[in-house]
Parts: C-alpha cells; structure tokens; sequence
C-alpha cells in the first residue's frame, strides 16, 4: 500500500557542499528505485543544532516528501543507520491535514513565504486578499 511520507535527516557538517549533496542524492534515489515517488525535496542548509551530537553543533538538514509502499521505510531506516555522514533522523507517515498544510507551505500560502508577500503588496499599495492567504 502507497502511503505518504517525509523524512528529516541531518548530516554532518565536516562535509564539503558536494558531498552533502551527493548523499541527498543518495537516499532521493534510494527511494524512487525502491518503489517510491519524490513529492518535494528541501535543502534547509546548515544550522545550529539545539544541543551537541557527537561534538558537534552544526548540521546540514534535509526534508523529503514522498510516498512509498510501507516497507520501503525499515529498508530506509537501515541505510541511514549505516551511514556514517547522517547525525539523526526522523520519519513520519502523513495524514491529509499534514498533506493540506505541506501543500499550502509549497505554494507560499503559510510561513515566511506569506509574510514577504503581504509585505509586498502593502508595498505596493495593493489589496490584500487574506481568504487566499490564509
């Protein structure tokens, strides 16, 4: 059975930008050769990490929505447990609100998104329509 997923890994930051790359590559491909389909991929970059994992206080995190038969996820789960490079993870199956609100984020109707545009139409004098925003 198809059911939607995201996973959240974080590497390690002693990588180069292409090497981090390299292994988000690595598991996006994992997936789709197992049965799986990328929805949406984001690199949220290097960030401090709210305490140390293994003497370390920076990371790179990585968020991948997909969907993917039910047993791809303990095959997933293994490969990260065997690479060196990821820190922590965490999977999640999603629920339709998850899916709505994933959605909405996607198309700049929630967050940091949304903000920069009601600043850019107060900006431009324009109206705001807050039925779409919101």
């Amino acid at each position: 059975m198809i059911k939607n997923y995201e996973t959240v890994f974080i590497l390690t930051p002693v990588l180069t930008e292409e090497q981090m790359k390299d292994a988000v590559n690595k598991y996006s491909k994992f997936i789709t050769e197992n049965g799986g389909e990328i929805v949406h991929e984001d690199l949220w970059g290097l960030k401090k990490l709210a305490y140390p994992i293994q003497k370390k206080q920076n990371a790179f995190y990585t968020h991948i929505e997909f969907k993917a038969p039910s047993d791809l996820i303990a095959k997933l789960e293994v490969e990260f447990k065997r690479d060196e490079r990821i820190l922590r993870f965490l999977t999640v199956s999603l629920d339709k609100h998850a899916l709505d609100y994933n959605e909405r984020k996607r198309n700049g109707l929630i967050g940091k998104v949304k903000q920069e545009r009601l600043a850019a139409a107060a900006a431009a004098n324009a109206p705001i329509v807050t039925e779409q925003l919101n």
